[in-house]
């Protein structure tokens, strides 16, 4: 594996002091960084050198939620409350084959790497007509393939709509299936050791398509596994309503009952917490995905990440299903983050630099993950970003975490995870994105001729 040496850069380690170097270096060999600081990088002999002038240094950005086989699906129920959504687009979710999953994980993590994403946790939980192993299997594959860290949140749902939940029931499946299916994905795939390319959570659905039996039971098997949990909760007002009638509670006590509110488990969304809520999280360390662009398409609410973090609670960033979110672009996540804030608590309730934060130390957080990346110190993984500020669209702005989080899409000089490139120079570097692109419309074109048919 060639070193690379990033020269001439500001450099934002995003360490726990804050350090930057508006002049610095980062040195990556073996896959490790063995070398940040100030000034000129030292010397090594046959790196990569890569002049950074004019550029910023971050570590990779980490998505702390998605549901990447929604890009085979966008465009549907662009008008929809959450509940409404999901009713739309189950049935079309229920076709799904692994030829479409396969292009659209393999699609959805290209973009994700365009964005500046080293790391990327995916949550799948329709599996039709007893898919299971083969679309776990097909979503690894493209993982592998574009060179992204991976994050398999293996999902579940077990409550369809003779239960009254929203999922048909064809695309349901029972509990010991469940169990049984995701314990074997565990067993298959997850490595636990240092620096690892990819790992498996335990994952049901949410509350409103999941029985308690299989929340339950998913926490027993996590914890009997070594690995993380991961659902989604407190997404809408509905979500709150449906468990004060169902479970004669709010969902946050719910999910304590069930024994899900720990450090081992992270919640997708949280809009609607209370103060009560939030100190149970924090209290608990149990991490929070904040998805600011899917909750504005949804109309869902505006998260309170500024009462979160004060709260103790680990926050990170996430896209979400690009169904519910098309531009599926983490580095706009940022700016989303902080206008979220902003609007709850006005203009002093984010900057620039805790955004950052959330996109990196904060998602290495969530996922368990912050001994290896989400900084750039040595020892730990080279998962870079490089970030060009040197064009119109962030000229003129003198600080460069400023013009990276408040201005446009910034381009990718280059963007590394365990120090191989996978974008260089603004393109992606391990897949013809013209042939994902293809493929992709394929796939959607497949399930939308079966969706009007």
């Amino acid at each position: 594996m060639t070193a690379i040496v990033i020269d001439n850069t500001h450099v934002a380690t995003v360490d726990a002091a804050g350090t930057e170097h508006p002049a610095g270096h980062v040195v990556v060999e073996d896959g490790v960084i063995t070398a940040v600081g100030p000034g000129p990088a030292p010397h090594v002999e046959g790196a990569r050198r890569i002049d950074g002038a004019g550029c910023l240094a971050t570590p990779g950005l980490i998505n702390t939620h998605h549901h990447l086989y929604q890009w085979a699906t966008r465009g549907y129920a662009t008008d929809h409350t959450l509940f409404e959504w999901l009713v739309d687009l189950y049935p079309t979710w229920g076709r799904l084959r692994p030829a479409h999953v396969a292009a659209a994980n393999t699609a959805g993590l290209a973009w994700l790497a365009l964005s500046g994403c080293t790391t990327a946790a995916d949550h799948h939980y329709v599996y039709p007509d007893g898919q299971a192993a083969e679309l776990v299997d097909v979503q690894i594959a493209a993982a592998a393939r574009i060179g992204l860290r991976l994050h398999l949140a293996r999902g579940s749902m077990d409550r369809g709509v003779s239960d009254g939940g929203l999922p048909p029931d064809r695309i349901v499946e029972d509990l010991d299936a469940a169990l049984a299916a995701t314990a074997d994905a565990v067993d298959r795939h997850h490595d636990p050791a240092p620096g690892s390319m990819l790992r498996i959570a335990v994952a049901p659905c949410s509350p409103f398509s999941v029985s308690t039996d299989l929340l339950r039971e998913s926490a027993a098997l996590a914890r009997d596994k070594g690995v993380r949990l991961h659902t989604h909760l407190c997404e809408t007002v509905d979500e709150a309503e449906f468990c004060a009638e169902v479970h004669g509670c709010d969902p946050v006590e719910y999910m304590d009952r069930v024994g899900w509110i720990a450090d081992d488990a992270w919640l997708a969304h949280a809009v609607h917490l209370d103060d009560r809520a939030r100190a149970r999280l924090g209290a608990a360390g149990t991490g929070v995905a904040h998805c600011p662009s899917s909750n504005a398409r949804l109309g869902t609410g505006l998260a309170d990440v500024p009462g979160m973090l004060a709260a103790g609670i680990p926050v990170g960033l996430g896209v979400d299903g690009a169904a519910s979110q098309e531009a599926g672009h983490l580095g706009e996540e940022l700016r989303q983050a902080v206008y979220t804030a902003r609007q709850r608590h006005g203009p002093h309730a984010m900057d620039a630099r805790t955004a950052l934060r959330l996109a990196t130390a904060g998602g290495a957080r969530v996922l368990g993950r912050d001994a290896e990346i989400g900084s750039l110190e040595v020892g730990k993984q080279g998962d870079i970003a490089l970030w060009d500020l040197t064009g119109l669209g962030h000229a003129g702005i003198a600080d460069p975490v400023t013009a990276f989080v408040l201005g446009p899409a910034a381009p990718l000089r280059l963007l590394a995870v365990a120090g191989a490139a996978v974008v260089a120079d603004g393109e992606l570097r391990t897949a013809d994105t013209e042939t994902l692109a293809k493929d992709l419309a394929a796939a959607s074109a497949d399930l939308r001729e079966a969706r009007d048919a």
